[in-house]
Formats: C-alpha cells, structure tokens, sequence
C-alpha cells in the first residue's frame, strides 16, 4: 500500500472523532485510525459526539448516519450551525448512498461505504490531513505578513503586494493553471514556489524549466523526455520536466520564448494530460499542475504571433500580475533590511540596516532590474560596508546609477538621444530605434534594456542579431 502519511512533521497529529453505535465496529475503527498516526477517540451516537466536540474540540469527525437518538445528518447540521471547523466523513451502508450525497450537499467532505475500505479510507483521512496542513501554513503566513511584512519567501506589504498574496491563497488550493506575468526580477519564480509549498501537492516534486535559457533544439527534449537514440548523443532514455513533476508542479518560465512547433506540442500535453519522448512511440500518462511566467505582455504576445491563442487560454486560467519595484516602493526599506540580514549573516559582518540618505537614494532609483538588482545591490553594499549601516558611498560603483528616475520617453526626450520618428517608417524600423534609445540610457547594459523593453534577454538579443544582417 502506497505511504499517505502526511508530510507535515512539524504539527501535531490531527485529533479524530469516530461516531459508531456499534460497539465491535466503534472499537475496530477507532484501533485502525489511531495506528495511522491520528489521535483517535470514540462516541457512541450524535449526542454524545456533540458532547465530545465541545471538550476535545476535534479536526475530523468519522460518522456513522444511521444511529439512535442522533444520526450523521443531524450531528452534520449541528456542528455546522455551531460553526465549528471540522471536516466531517460519513460512514453509509448499502441502501442510505442516496443520504449519503444529502450530507454532501450539507458540507460532508465525502463518504465512505459499508463495510470499510482501509485503503480508500486512509487516502481520505490523508487528503484532510494535507489540507488541514495548507490551511494552517496559510495562517502562519498571513500572522507572518502582519507582523513582519512577509509571505512565506515574498517579501513586501504594500497594497499591490497584498493583492497579489490574496490572488495566492484563492488558486494554491486549486489545481488550476496559473500564468504569472511582470517584469524581470520581480520574482515570479518565488510567486510559482509559494503556489506549489500552499497547494495540495506541496509534499511532491517543484519542477522549473527556462524556456528561453535552453537552445530550441534540446527545449523538446527538456520538457518531454527522449528515447534511447531519438537523436545523436541519446545513448540512454532521460525523463523529461513533465514526467519529472509528475503528481507535483511543473513551472514554465519566459513560455512566450517557445516556438510554435513547442507550443502546439506543449498545449496537447495539457489538453490530453499525456506526455510522448521525443522518439517514442507511447504516451505517457501524468498527473501535473502547471505554473507559467512570461515578462511580456501575453496579449500582446498573441497579437504578435509569438504566444499561441489556444495556449493562452489554456494557460490563463489564473492570471497573477506582479508589480515592478518601482511600484511598490513602500516595500523597500522591508526588501533591504531582509537582504542586508541574509547577507550580513552569510558574510559573518555587523551590518545591520542603511541610512536615510542611503533609502532615499534608492527610492529615486528606476529599478529597471526590479528586486533582483535590489538584491544584487545589497550583496555588493554588505559587503563593503565598514560600519554597522549602508551609506550612500556604499551604493556607488557598482554598474547602477543611483540619480533617480530616467527620463520618460517624450519627443523631446527622444529627441536628445537622436530619434526621428517619421510617416512611413516601417515598424522595425522605429522598434529599432527605441532598443537604440534603451541601450544609450542603460550604458549598453543589455538586461537592463531587456527589463525597460519589457523582453526577456534572449528576445533582445535576436533583435539586435536580426538588425545587424539587415
């Protein structure tokens, strides 16, 4: 029999109550559950049940329907109007099946028949198990987010943040897709992470894949898996992501960068829950939920050509949008007292905070790599700070320019750097004039000029490639 403990070592087992009128059957029962690691207790009806709950004040009734003086549906009704939360099974013999879905309908959370199933019965108790758990780490969390001003690993507690804490909480449970979409650097990989530690497939593997770090020719490959000599230098089968995270989470970032021939294959695997190694001729059931970012517009992207419609969609089920830095500035001295601790700590250095004068500098800062350059800032200020703060001395020097904002793009500003924006020019003709434009202000600093585009690096560098043959 597979293992369905709960993988949760840090909370107490959960306290069952299990309601049977018959004496053999309410002993075997309350024995069997309390084997599988439960803190099992017994009543002999309803009534009695109810007088339990008020006591011991349990996680999980097991309830037989029929019994005297209370049966399950009316110790259902009763513990729903007293508003206790407690996840109720329901025990029916043959003939009550029909009652049964009545408690359903109530808020049973499911039932199991007469006579019992050991094995159907722990995977049960097991998936309330794994759901207690999310929903008290989801507790956790949130008295975390009140009193530090984080979210598992996310950090921040401006309004935009908190938004997108609670977009979290609603699609973690769920085994909906979800397409996370913002800049570079505003930590879409952390948003997919947290979604899979809340989901109830916390327990099995996080899979992530870089679609556009990977060439195209081994994308497929990567993602699918191949047979023993699909290609040259396939001298052994290798799984591919999807199999790897199969019964977890499989998270796809920069999706965009796919190409078609990958995009159409990537949608069949979703839509018919299969997965076919590149030289294979068998499918391959999986059980996955999957999470994808792109740092482009999508809509844009379908407009354009360069995401498949039908993906989209398939995709999109949740759309969580992450704020840029610049957007959520409030957030910043809580992203910089985190960063400085965890590298004051890895450095074994007294640093402790920063400066006025050192925040407000970064406040006037575009931060067009978003909270990764933050992060890369605050390495590089741990680690030549001499006193206990940052100083603005220490944020000097290191490749970003802490002036304030840049200039937005007017005529005027455009101008300055050389534009000539004229009727009949062609699009790439003006598109290649702004990267012309990005790159100046960005010293030549290509991921800096990806993240003001709006692309990721490798979009940024084909273009430049295309432009330099034409």
């Amino acid at each position: 029999m597979p293992d369905h403990t709960p993988k949760s070592p840090n909370l107490p087992p959960l306290r069952v109550l299990v309601v049977e009128d018959d004496p053999a059957q309410r002993t075997g029962l309350t024995q069997l559950v309390a084997s599988w690691g439960f803190e099992a207790t017994n009543a002999t009806d309803g009534e009695h049940a109810l007088a339990s709950i008020a006591a011991t004040a349990p996680d999980i009734v097991l309830s037989d329907l029929v019994m005297p003086k209370m049966g399950g549906l009316d110790l259902l009704r009763a513990i729903r109007q007293q508003g206790d939360d407690i996840t109720v099974l329901i025990l029916t013999a043959q003939g009550t099946v029909d009652t049964a879905v009545e408690a359903l309908r109530l808020g049973a959370y499911d039932y199991v028949a007469k006579p019992i199933d050991p094995q159907r019965l722990r995977i049960l108790l097991d998936q309330v198990a794994e759901r207690h758990a999310r929903r008290q780490e989801v507790t956790v969390l949130r008295r975390q987010l009140r009193d530090h001003g984080r979210f598992g690993t996310m950090i921040g507690a401006s309004v935009a943040m908190r938004q997108v804490y609670q977009l979290l909480e609603q699609a973690a449970p769920t085994g909906a897709s979800v397409l996370i979409t913002g800049e570079s650097g505003t930590g879409k990989e952390l948003v997919a992470q947290t979604l899979h530690r809340l989901s109830p497939r916390a327990s099995r593997p996080f899979v992530p894949i870089n679609c556009a770090a990977i060439p195209e020719a081994l994308l497929e490959s990567e993602l699918f898996g191949h047979e023993r000599g699909a290609f040259t230098g396939a001298i052994t089968r290798r799984q591919g992501s999807f199999e790897l995270a199969d019964r977890g989470t499989l998270f796809l970032d920069e999706v965009a960068e796919m190409t078609p021939a990958t995009q159409a294959k990537l949608l069949r695997v979703l839509q018919e829950r299969v997965v076919r190694p590149v030289g294979g001729d068998r499918d391959k059931a999986i059980d996955i939920r999957v999470v994808a970012a792109t740092n482009i517009d999508p809509m844009e992207a379908v407009r354009s050509g360069q995401l498949r419609e039908d993906l989209y969609y398939r995709l999109n089920v949740f759309a969580v949008q992450l704020p840029p830095l610049r957007d959520r500035l409030d957030d910043l001295p809580l992203l910089c007292h985190a960063f400085i601790t965890e590298f004051s700590r890895e450095l074994n250095k007294t640093v402790v905070g920063l400066t006025d004068e050192a925040l407000d500098a970064l406040r006037g800062h575009l931060w067009p790599g978003n909270v990764r350059e933050l992060r890369n800032v605050m390495e590089r200020a741990t680690i030549v700070a001499r006193e206990q703060f940052v100083g603005l001395s220490d944020l000097m020097g290191f490749g970003t320019q802490l002036t304030g904002p840049a200039p937005k793009t007017t005529p005027s500003a455009a101008a300055t750097h050389g534009a000539t924006l004229t009727a009949g020019m062609t699009v790439g003709e003006a598109e290649q004039q702004l990267i012309d434009i990005t790159l100046t202000h960005t010293g030549g600093n290509k991921t800096n000029a990806a993240a003001l585009l709006g692309i990721s690096l490798k979009t940024l560098h084909n273009k430049l490639s295309r432009a330099a043959r034409n």
